[in-house]
């Protein structure tokens, strides 16, 4: 790959502007290889390839252009085509937002489809009941028919807006398990919802809430059972009260 298309790479993928001496570090070994005698080589041959970079987005043929940002290196559209951008914008649909237990949820039904409910829960050891709706009110999953079995359960599978919001060609272009989780694992506290609840207010939808613990329902008797020992107190109080032989 050439140092141009390295630095051009770069760039677009940088989510804030990426300096010259940051561009130099990440390409630093290619460089040498190609035969850069030390690092002042190294950054001279850098800096002539950005200026090159710079200059073919500055024609008339692209609408994206690199410009100099807060120090660093950045691509922005052109000036001259924000009016067309800006009336894609606001033809997008805003970006899903899910909670960790609907990601699990797809991803089990994204890798085991098509899938019913029960093998879901089988699979998380939670009842997805309520995300399962919470899916297909988003259009990331539909029905596949009744499984051939007793009951003959709906069975789900993933749909085509599935694959374009995740950017896919087709299921098999899944990541792996692992690489899933560890994606999850990294990005959960950034930018998922932490709980399903946050994501049935933001969506405008409610779902079914899930069945008390067995120790959260002994702490709701024993609360209940304070409770009612409180109020008793006073009665037995006035009853001890009223027991008592009066003293003249």
């Amino acid at each position: 790959m050439s140092l141009k298309a390295q630095l051009e790479a770069i760039i677009y993928a940088a989510e804030t502007p990426i300096t010259l001496e940051q561009m130099v570090l990440l390409v630093k070994e290619s460089v040498t290889a190609a035969g850069a005698a030390d690092d002042a080589e190294v950054k001279s041959r850098v800096r002539s390839s950005l200026e090159e970079l710079v200059g073919e987005y500055g024609s008339p043929d692209h609408g994206i252009e690199i410009r100099q940002v807060a120090g660093g290196y950045r691509m922005s559209t052109k000036p001259e085509q924000h009016e067309v951008v800006r009336a894609y914008a606001k033809a997008l649909k805003p970006p899903i937002r899910l909670s960790l237990p609907a990601l699990e949820t797809l991803a089990v039904i994204a890798y085991k489809q098509p899938v019913t409910v029960p093998e879901i829960n089988d699979i998380r050891g939670v009842d997805s009941g309520g995300v399962i709706g919470t899916l297909l009110d988003r259009k990331l999953i539909t029905t596949a028919g009744r499984k051939q079995v007793i009951g003959r359960p709906i069975l789900y599978k993933t749909t085509r807006e599935f694959l374009m919001r995740f950017g896919l060609k087709d299921v098999n272009e899944l990541p792996s398990m692992e690489e899933f989780e560890k994606l999850v694992a990294e990005s959960f506290q950034a930018e998922l919802i932490p709980a399903e609840s946050s994501e049935g207010e933001i969506a405008g939808t409610s779902e079914a809430p899930a069945p008390a613990s067995e120790e959260d329902e002994s702490t709701v008797e024993a609360s209940a059972r304070t409770q009612e020992a409180d109020a008793n107190q006073p009665r037995e109080e006035e009853i001890e009260k009223s027991a008592a032989p009066r003293q003249d």
